[in-house]
Protein backbone atom coordinates (compact mmCIF):
# COMPACT_ATOMS: atom_id res chain seq x y z
CA UNK A 1 0.00 0.00 0.00
CA UNK A 2 1.25 3.28 -1.17
CA UNK A 3 2.33 5.73 1.91
CA UNK A 4 -0.42 8.67 1.88
CA UNK A 5 0.62 11.96 1.10
CA UNK A 6 0.41 13.74 4.12
CA UNK A 7 2.42 16.80 3.18
CA UNK A 8 0.00 17.70 0.09
CA UNK A 9 -2.81 18.19 3.03
CA UNK A 10 -3.27 22.27 3.49
CA UNK A 11 -5.01 24.21 6.12
CA UNK A 12 -6.95 26.51 3.60
CA UNK A 13 -9.28 28.44 4.44
CA UNK A 14 -8.01 28.14 7.94
CA UNK A 15 -5.02 30.27 8.98
CA UNK A 16 -1.81 28.60 6.83
CA UNK A 17 2.19 29.54 8.34
CA UNK A 18 5.39 28.04 8.11
CA UNK A 19 4.80 26.72 11.50
CA UNK A 20 0.91 25.29 11.41
CA UNK A 21 0.74 21.91 9.39
CA UNK A 22 -2.53 20.47 8.25
CA UNK A 23 -1.72 16.70 10.31
CA UNK A 24 0.23 16.17 13.32
CA UNK A 25 1.29 12.62 15.12
CA UNK A 26 -2.18 12.25 16.69
CA UNK A 27 -3.56 11.94 13.08
CA UNK A 28 -0.72 9.46 12.61
CA UNK A 29 -0.59 6.90 15.43
CA UNK A 30 -5.57 7.15 14.61
CA UNK A 31 -5.10 6.38 11.31
CA UNK A 32 -2.55 3.12 12.25
CA UNK A 33 -4.53 2.40 15.33
CA UNK A 34 -7.87 1.86 13.03
CA UNK A 35 -5.75 0.18 10.18
CA UNK A 36 -4.75 -2.66 12.45
CA UNK A 37 -8.65 -2.91 13.66
CA UNK A 38 -10.70 -4.89 11.19
CA UNK A 39 -13.50 -2.60 11.22
CA UNK A 40 -15.05 -1.45 7.71
CA UNK A 41 -15.80 2.48 6.91
CA UNK A 42 -18.83 1.79 6.93
CA UNK A 43 -18.83 1.06 10.96
CA UNK A 44 -16.08 3.79 11.11
CA UNK A 45 -16.58 7.26 12.19
CA UNK A 46 -14.21 10.31 12.78
CA UNK A 47 -14.90 13.25 15.10
CA UNK A 48 -12.56 16.07 14.98
CA UNK A 49 -10.57 15.58 12.05
CA UNK A 50 -8.81 19.03 11.69
CA UNK A 51 -8.26 18.95 8.31
CA UNK A 52 -8.86 15.71 7.14
CA UNK A 53 -5.84 13.73 7.46
CA UNK A 54 -7.66 10.74 9.28
CA UNK A 55 -10.30 10.58 6.90
CA UNK A 56 -8.70 10.73 3.85
CA UNK A 57 -5.29 8.26 4.83
CA UNK A 58 -8.02 5.71 6.12
CA UNK A 59 -10.36 5.95 2.88
CA UNK A 60 -6.96 6.29 0.80
CA UNK A 61 -6.62 2.53 2.14
CA UNK A 62 -9.96 1.43 1.44
CA UNK A 63 -11.60 2.24 4.34
CA UNK A 64 -14.98 3.57 2.43
CA UNK A 65 -18.46 4.34 3.81
CA UNK A 66 -16.60 6.43 6.82
CA UNK A 67 -19.17 9.10 8.56
CA UNK A 68 -16.91 12.22 9.58
CA UNK A 69 -18.01 15.39 12.06
CA UNK A 70 -16.04 18.14 12.62
CA UNK A 71 -17.42 21.28 14.16
CA UNK A 72 -15.61 23.58 11.84
CA UNK A 73 -16.73 25.04 8.76
CA UNK A 74 -13.22 25.98 8.00
CA UNK A 75 -12.25 22.08 9.32
CA UNK A 76 -14.79 21.27 6.55
CA UNK A 77 -14.29 23.14 3.68
CA UNK A 78 -10.19 21.89 4.35
CA UNK A 79 -11.24 18.41 3.87
CA UNK A 80 -13.58 18.81 0.61
CA UNK A 81 -10.47 20.77 -0.62
CA UNK A 82 -8.38 18.00 0.26
CA UNK A 83 -9.85 15.49 -0.68
CA UNK A 84 -10.64 16.94 -3.98
CA UNK A 85 -6.86 17.95 -4.66
CA UNK A 86 -6.16 14.21 -3.75
CA UNK A 87 -8.75 12.52 -5.79
CA UNK A 88 -10.57 10.74 -3.02
CA UNK A 89 -14.44 10.56 -2.08
CA UNK A 90 -15.81 8.10 -0.67
CA UNK A 91 -16.90 9.68 3.13
CA UNK A 92 -20.08 11.47 4.58
CA UNK A 93 -19.99 14.56 6.86
CA UNK A 94 -22.77 14.36 9.82
CA UNK A 95 -23.54 16.65 12.37
CA UNK A 96 -22.92 15.22 16.07
CA UNK A 97 -26.20 13.09 16.13
CA UNK A 98 -27.55 9.72 15.91
CA UNK A 99 -26.90 9.53 12.26
CA UNK A 100 -23.13 9.97 12.66
CA UNK A 101 -22.65 7.14 15.08
CA UNK A 102 -25.88 4.45 14.91
CA UNK A 103 -24.33 1.10 14.24
CA UNK A 104 -20.70 2.65 14.63
CA UNK A 105 -18.10 0.05 15.92
CA UNK A 106 -15.18 2.29 15.77
CA UNK A 107 -14.91 5.73 16.93
CA UNK A 108 -11.57 7.63 16.04
CA UNK A 109 -11.48 11.32 18.04
CA UNK A 110 -9.13 13.79 18.08
CA UNK A 111 -9.36 15.21 21.78
CA UNK A 112 -10.90 18.52 22.15
CA UNK A 113 -9.32 21.12 24.07
CA UNK A 114 -11.97 21.01 26.33
CA UNK A 115 -13.45 18.69 28.88
CA UNK A 116 -17.50 20.13 28.04
CA UNK A 117 -16.64 19.05 24.68
CA UNK A 118 -15.55 15.70 25.30
CA UNK A 119 -18.26 14.89 27.75
CA UNK A 120 -20.88 15.67 25.23
CA UNK A 121 -19.51 13.58 22.82
CA UNK A 122 -18.16 10.68 24.68
CA UNK A 123 -22.08 10.74 25.93
CA UNK A 124 -23.00 10.80 22.10
CA UNK A 125 -20.92 7.70 21.22
CA UNK A 126 -22.52 6.03 24.10
CA UNK A 127 -25.60 7.06 23.60
CA UNK A 128 -25.90 6.41 20.04
CA UNK A 129 -23.03 3.70 19.07
CA UNK A 130 -23.13 0.26 18.76
CA UNK A 131 -22.74 -1.70 22.04
CA UNK A 132 -19.19 -3.20 20.91
CA UNK A 133 -17.91 0.24 19.80
CA UNK A 134 -14.42 1.06 20.61
CA UNK A 135 -13.58 4.37 20.95
CA UNK A 136 -10.06 5.72 20.40
CA UNK A 137 -8.78 9.08 21.36
CA UNK A 138 -5.92 10.50 20.66
CA UNK A 139 -4.05 14.21 21.69
CA UNK A 140 -0.62 15.89 22.05
CA UNK A 141 1.16 14.87 25.73
CA UNK A 142 1.82 18.47 26.39
CA UNK A 143 -2.35 18.62 25.97
CA UNK A 144 -3.75 15.78 27.62
CA UNK A 145 -4.80 15.23 31.34
CA UNK A 146 -6.39 13.01 33.91
CA UNK A 147 -9.42 15.01 33.64
CA UNK A 148 -10.15 13.27 30.11
CA UNK A 149 -9.61 10.12 31.28
CA UNK A 150 -11.85 10.80 34.12
CA UNK A 151 -14.84 12.27 31.51
CA UNK A 152 -14.27 9.47 29.35
CA UNK A 153 -14.98 6.47 32.20
CA UNK A 154 -18.37 8.51 32.98
CA UNK A 155 -19.68 6.99 29.70
CA UNK A 156 -17.24 3.52 29.38
CA UNK A 157 -16.58 0.92 31.89
CA UNK A 158 -13.00 0.80 30.80
CA UNK A 159 -10.44 3.70 29.96
CA UNK A 160 -7.18 2.29 28.90
CA UNK A 161 -4.24 5.02 28.27
CA UNK A 162 -1.77 3.84 25.67
CA UNK A 163 1.79 4.17 25.79
CA UNK A 164 2.85 7.64 24.37
CA UNK A 165 4.43 7.76 20.86
CA UNK A 166 6.08 10.69 19.22
CA UNK A 167 4.60 13.03 21.86
CA UNK A 168 1.06 12.10 21.48
CA UNK A 169 -0.77 9.51 23.29
CA UNK A 170 -4.14 7.62 22.56
CA UNK A 171 -6.47 6.38 24.99
CA UNK A 172 -8.82 3.36 24.45
CA UNK A 173 -12.38 3.49 25.55
CA UNK A 174 -14.65 0.46 25.58
CA UNK A 175 -17.99 -0.93 26.99
CA UNK A 176 -20.49 1.89 27.08
CA UNK A 177 -22.55 2.55 30.40
CA UNK A 178 -25.94 3.04 30.59
CA UNK A 179 -26.93 6.41 29.24
CA UNK A 180 -29.68 9.20 31.54
CA UNK A 181 -32.78 10.03 29.31
CA UNK A 182 -31.15 12.77 28.46
CA UNK A 183 -28.32 14.12 26.74
CA UNK A 184 -26.37 16.41 29.38
CA UNK A 185 -26.15 19.48 26.62
CA UNK A 186 -26.82 22.16 25.94
CA UNK A 187 -27.10 23.60 29.70
CA UNK A 188 -27.87 27.10 30.61
CA UNK A 189 -27.27 29.94 32.73
CA UNK A 190 -29.04 33.39 33.61
CA UNK A 191 -26.77 36.38 33.79
CA UNK A 192 -29.02 38.95 35.18
CA UNK A 193 -32.30 38.87 32.41
CA UNK A 194 -30.11 37.19 29.91
CA UNK A 195 -30.06 33.38 29.67
CA UNK A 196 -27.17 32.02 27.64
CA UNK A 197 -27.64 28.18 26.05
CA UNK A 198 -24.30 26.45 25.45
CA UNK A 199 -23.28 23.30 24.32
CA UNK A 200 -20.03 21.41 25.43
CA UNK A 201 -17.94 22.60 22.21
CA UNK A 202 -19.57 26.53 22.61
CA UNK A 203 -16.59 28.69 24.12
CA UNK A 204 -16.82 29.79 27.38
CA UNK A 205 -19.94 27.41 27.88
CA UNK A 206 -23.01 29.33 29.10
CA UNK A 207 -20.61 31.88 31.36
CA UNK A 208 -20.74 35.22 29.91
CA UNK A 209 -16.93 35.65 29.83
CA UNK A 210 -15.01 38.73 30.87
CA UNK A 211 -14.10 40.35 27.07
CA UNK A 212 -17.53 39.64 25.87
CA UNK A 213 -19.03 41.44 28.93
CA UNK A 214 -16.39 44.08 28.69
CA UNK A 215 -17.27 44.93 25.05
CA UNK A 216 -21.07 44.57 25.86
CA UNK A 217 -20.41 47.26 28.54
CA UNK A 218 -18.74 49.93 26.40
CA UNK A 219 -21.52 49.62 23.74
CA UNK A 220 -24.24 52.28 23.43
CA UNK A 221 -26.91 51.14 22.16
CA UNK A 222 -29.14 54.72 21.36
CA UNK A 223 -29.16 55.28 18.00
CA UNK A 224 -31.30 55.21 14.68
CA UNK A 225 -33.47 51.73 14.12
CA UNK A 226 -33.36 49.47 11.35
CA UNK A 227 -29.50 48.85 11.56
CA UNK A 228 -27.99 45.68 10.39
CA UNK A 229 -25.62 44.49 12.86
CA UNK A 230 -23.75 41.38 12.67
CA UNK A 231 -21.99 39.55 15.59
CA UNK A 232 -18.76 38.04 13.72
CA UNK A 233 -17.64 34.98 16.20
CA UNK A 234 -20.60 34.99 17.85
CA UNK A 235 -20.07 32.27 20.17
CA UNK A 236 -23.41 31.62 22.49
CA UNK A 237 -25.21 34.40 21.14
CA UNK A 238 -24.54 36.75 24.11
CA UNK A 239 -23.52 39.79 22.14
CA UNK A 240 -26.06 39.42 18.94
CA UNK A 241 -28.85 38.36 21.71
CA UNK A 242 -28.04 41.08 23.98
CA UNK A 243 -28.66 43.90 21.13
CA UNK A 244 -31.61 42.29 19.87
CA UNK A 245 -33.22 42.56 23.13
CA UNK A 246 -31.87 46.48 23.29
CA UNK A 247 -33.01 47.02 20.04
CA UNK A 248 -35.92 45.20 18.30
CA UNK A 249 -36.06 47.21 15.23
CA UNK A 250 -32.56 46.11 14.03
CA UNK A 251 -32.18 43.00 12.25
CA UNK A 252 -29.19 41.01 13.41
CA UNK A 253 -26.90 37.98 11.91
CA UNK A 254 -24.72 36.17 13.97
CA UNK A 255 -22.41 34.11 12.67
CA UNK A 256 -19.46 31.66 13.91
CA UNK A 257 -17.31 28.75 12.46
CA UNK A 258 -18.20 26.15 14.89
CA UNK A 259 -20.86 24.14 14.62
CA UNK A 260 -21.41 23.86 18.28
CA UNK A 261 -21.63 27.46 19.27
CA UNK A 262 -23.88 27.83 16.13
CA UNK A 263 -26.43 25.49 17.93
CA UNK A 264 -25.72 27.47 21.19
CA UNK A 265 -26.55 30.60 19.71
CA UNK A 266 -29.59 29.42 17.67
CA UNK A 267 -30.81 28.37 21.60
CA UNK A 268 -29.94 31.67 23.37
CA UNK A 269 -31.86 33.22 21.06
CA UNK A 270 -34.83 31.45 21.52
CA UNK A 271 -34.31 31.42 25.40
CA UNK A 272 -34.23 34.86 25.53
CA UNK A 273 -37.55 35.57 22.86
CA UNK A 274 -35.36 37.01 19.88
CA UNK A 275 -35.17 34.00 17.52
CA UNK A 276 -37.45 35.46 15.07
CA UNK A 277 -34.75 38.74 14.66
CA UNK A 278 -32.06 37.10 15.24
CA UNK A 279 -30.53 35.00 12.37
CA UNK A 280 -27.74 32.46 13.15
CA UNK A 281 -25.26 30.65 10.33
CA UNK A 282 -22.52 28.35 10.65
CA UNK A 283 -19.50 30.02 8.49
CA UNK A 284 -15.94 30.75 7.75
CA UNK A 285 -15.47 34.41 8.89
CA UNK A 286 -19.18 35.37 7.28
CA UNK A 287 -18.14 34.37 3.88
CA UNK A 288 -21.32 33.83 2.18
CA UNK A 289 -22.32 36.77 3.48
CA UNK A 290 -22.63 40.22 0.54
CA UNK A 291 -19.90 42.67 0.90
CA UNK A 292 -20.43 46.44 2.15
CA UNK A 293 -23.83 44.84 4.06
CA UNK A 294 -23.82 45.91 7.57
CA UNK A 295 -24.14 48.89 9.44
CA UNK A 296 -22.69 47.19 12.62
CA UNK A 297 -19.71 44.51 13.34
CA UNK A 298 -19.46 43.21 17.09
CA UNK A 299 -16.44 40.95 17.42
CA UNK A 300 -14.84 39.49 19.91
CA UNK A 301 -11.95 37.60 18.37
CA UNK A 302 -10.15 34.78 19.32
CA UNK A 303 -6.05 34.72 19.65
CA UNK A 304 -5.92 30.71 19.47
CA UNK A 305 -5.90 28.74 16.59
CA UNK A 306 -6.09 25.54 17.98
CA UNK A 307 -3.69 25.06 20.81
CA UNK A 308 -1.61 27.70 19.34
CA UNK A 309 -0.73 31.48 19.95
CA UNK A 310 -1.66 33.21 16.58
CA UNK A 311 -2.58 36.38 15.63
CA UNK A 312 -4.15 34.98 12.36
CA UNK A 313 -7.41 34.01 13.35
CA UNK A 314 -7.48 37.63 14.57
CA UNK A 315 -6.56 39.32 11.45
CA UNK A 316 -8.80 37.11 9.41
CA UNK A 317 -11.64 38.50 11.38
CA UNK A 318 -10.66 42.19 10.48
CA UNK A 319 -10.73 41.88 6.78
CA UNK A 320 -13.87 40.13 7.26
CA UNK A 321 -15.58 42.63 8.73
CA UNK A 322 -13.47 45.11 6.46
CA UNK A 323 -15.56 43.53 3.69
CA UNK A 324 -18.82 43.46 5.21
CA UNK A 325 -19.26 46.76 6.86
CA UNK A 326 -20.83 49.49 4.50
CA UNK A 327 -18.75 52.85 4.10
CA UNK A 328 -19.00 54.51 7.79
CA UNK A 329 -20.42 51.32 9.09
CA UNK A 330 -18.59 51.01 12.94
CA UNK A 331 -16.56 47.48 14.23
CA UNK A 332 -16.81 47.34 17.96
CA UNK A 333 -14.01 45.18 18.92
CA UNK A 334 -12.38 43.82 21.97
CA UNK A 335 -8.94 41.97 22.87
CA UNK A 336 -6.47 41.37 25.08
CA UNK A 337 -4.76 44.68 26.19
CA UNK A 338 -1.15 42.68 25.96
CA UNK A 339 -2.09 42.48 22.10
CA UNK A 340 -2.26 45.85 20.92
CA UNK A 341 -4.35 45.54 17.58
CA UNK A 342 -5.44 49.03 17.64
CA UNK A 343 -2.85 49.86 14.37
CA UNK A 344 -3.88 46.85 12.13
CA UNK A 345 -7.80 47.75 13.06
CA UNK A 346 -6.64 51.54 11.86
CA UNK A 347 -4.70 49.53 8.83
CA UNK A 348 -7.67 47.07 7.69
CA UNK A 349 -10.82 48.90 8.30
CA UNK A 350 -10.35 53.04 9.32
CA UNK A 351 -9.76 55.33 12.38
CA UNK A 352 -9.69 53.51 15.49
CA UNK A 353 -10.55 55.01 18.96
CA UNK A 354 -10.10 53.60 22.38
CA UNK A 355 -13.81 53.28 23.94
CA UNK A 356 -12.33 51.64 27.26
CA UNK A 357 -9.04 50.07 28.76
CA UNK A 358 -8.46 48.02 31.43
CA UNK A 359 -5.18 46.33 32.48
CA UNK A 360 -6.75 43.05 30.74
CA UNK A 361 -8.93 44.17 27.92
CA UNK A 362 -9.09 46.84 25.60
CA UNK A 363 -12.24 47.86 23.59
CA UNK A 364 -12.66 49.94 20.34
CA UNK A 365 -14.39 51.70 17.81
CA UNK A 366 -13.25 51.75 13.95
CA UNK A 367 -15.32 53.46 11.36
CA UNK A 368 -14.89 52.05 7.89
CA UNK A 369 -13.08 54.29 5.16
CA UNK A 370 -15.70 55.12 2.29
Amino acid sequence: MPEFPYSRLRRWPDVEADNLQAHDATDLLLVERALALDVPGSETVVIGDEYGAITLALTAAGRFGIRVHQDLATGRRALARNAEELGIGGFAPHELDADLLAGARLVLLQLPKALAELEEIADAVARWAAPEVVLVAGGRVKHMSLGQNDVLARSFAHVQAQRAERKSRLLVATEPLPVPGSPPFPVSARHGDLVLVAHGGAFAGPRLDIGTRALLDALDLDGNAGRRVLDLGCGTGALAVSWARARPQDRVVATDRSAAAVASARATASANGVADRVEVTHDDAGSALAAGSFDTVLLNPPFHLGASVHTGAATRLFEAAARLLRPDGELFTVYNSSLGYRAELTRLIGPTEQLRRTPKFTVTRSVRRA
